[in-house]
């Protein structure tokens, strides 16, 4: 007998603290085939659903230019996890990396198994997970920056940030040891990201004309479009973290039906009060700002809870984009900070407190009271946010002297999809 690690799926270590369970004999075609759809879920939510929901977010002139940095990170992020991700992310090592044993991907047979399916799935779904991570970041950094620095940036930071917070959370690392709970990513993806958009977007200012001209989403139909491609994807993210078409699978996937549900109208309801008038723009933002609330918990917490979850996410996520906004000073054209940040370090807090069993969750490790599970939460989203914030500053700042972070003016006001991909998106 054997504890359940956390490298057999996202939140397995989260999953079930203390619970021992045996080693599978051979692959399970189940789990092989569950675990394969949420793959290709959740590669689903980058391309297209994350590209449309933040290309409708921007204005026309620079549509393409989000779609070509969703696309073209995702394919780099895709290769470096081969390369290094994910052997320096889940191969056994110390507190904050694995190992090289496994650069390329060598030495995994074809038979190899991580829990009952077989592990080339599990490259995969991890690097699914990262292609995402970074591309949420660039939502903070549209409509000014040079399509290179992007390149260095995601170099950078998937190496020095995102590998290391993933092994430190899922891989066996400091985080994981420690006990914290992040079923599907609260820490590792959102939170992560979202500080690594807000160093950006602090360093490259404010677009020109920023406070004093309208910016308004040019195309709110594929603003819901990317919505909905993303809210489906999110069943393959929470869902397959399970690692197995299980019982707790069909959890994650009852919490993110739920806690989405009361967010959408936790924000629709706050906006209505606020601003006199429902929008799709809101709708489709408390979608979001629900999806990401749920994700660390949405295998540990009962439903009840993730209702409760939801409706916070909802309503503290109307307030990041407005009010936490305003006092940041900073023009984060997607809300990437605002959304995910917030209701990321909402979801985790309240991991610690929903997964009692008292409240209907699944229960923390033997031993371990409430308070002291929050405290490690808080543990957690401290050192993720520093440690992104440092490495994203390290990577911005040797983007600015090998590239320039930030085009010249007149490039930015005529857009960049004609200056920096030379196309269109629209006849004019």
């Amino acid at each position: 007998m054997k504890k359940l690690t956390s490298k057999i799926g996202c939140g397995a270590l989260a999953l079930a603290p203390g619970l021992a369970l045996a080693a599978p004999a051979a692959a399970d075609k189940a789990d092989n085939a569950f675990m394969m759809i949420c793959t290709a879920l959740v590669l689903f939510m980058t391309i297209p659903g994350l590209a449309l929901f933040y290309g409708g977010l921007l204005r026309g002139r620079n549509v393409l230019s989000m779609l070509t940095q969703v696309s073209v990170s995702f394919a780099m992020v895709c290769v470096l996890w081969v390369l290094y991700g994910y052997t320096l992310a889940f191969g056994e090592g110390g507190s904050f990396f694995g190992n090289f044993d496994q650069i390329m991907l060598k030495g995994i047979e074809l038979t190899a198994l991580t829990g009952s399916f077989y592990q080339y799935i599990h490259v995969a779904f991890q690097g699914s997970f990262a292609c995402i991570t970074v591309a949420l970041i660039v939502g903070a950094l549209a409509e000014r920056i040079r399509f290179s620095a992007v390149l260095i940036f995601v170099v950078v930071w998937l190496t020095l940030s995102y590998i290391p917070i993933a092994h430190m959370v899922w891989g066996g690392g400091l985080l994981g040891t420690h006990g914290a709970l992040d079923f599907a990513g609260g820490t590792v993806v959102h939170i992560n990201a979202a500080v690594a958009g807000l160093v950006g977007a602090y360093l490259l200012g404010k677009r020109v004309g920023y406070g004093k001209e309208a910016f308004k989403p040019h195309n709110l139909p594929m603003v819901f479009m990317g919505t909905a491609i993303l809210y489906i994807g999110w069943f393959g993210f929470n869902a397959g973290s399970a690692s197995a078409a299980n019982e707790v699978a069909a959890l994650a996937f009852v919490n993110t039906v739920v806690a989405t549900a009361a967010a959408i109208l936790g924000w629709i309801f706050g906006e209505w009060a606020l601003r006199g008038k429902p929008s799709l723009l809101g709708a489709c933002s408390g979608a979001i700002a629900g999806l990401v609330g749920i994700t660390p918990a949405c295998g540990t917490v009962g439903v009840g809870g993730a209702l409760i979850i939801g409706l916070v996410a909802g309503l503290a996520g109307l307030w990041g984009v407005t009010a936490l906004k305003r006092w940041l000073r900073v023009d984060d054209p997607c809300d990437v900070f605002g959304v995910h940040g917030v209701c990321g370090i909402i979801g985790c807090v309240l991991t610690g407190v929903f997964t009692a069993t008292s409240l209907g969750g699944t229960g923390f490790a033997d031993g371990v009271t409430m308070g002291h599970q929050v405290l490690v939460q808080l543990e957690s989203i401290g050192i993720t946010v520093v440690w992104s914030g440092v490495v994203a500053f390290i990577g911005y700042k040797l983007a600015d002297i090998a590239v320039g972070l930030r085009v010249p003016e007149d490039q930015e006001r005529e857009g960049l999809d004609v200056n920096s991909h030379g196309e269109n998106a629209y006849n004019h």
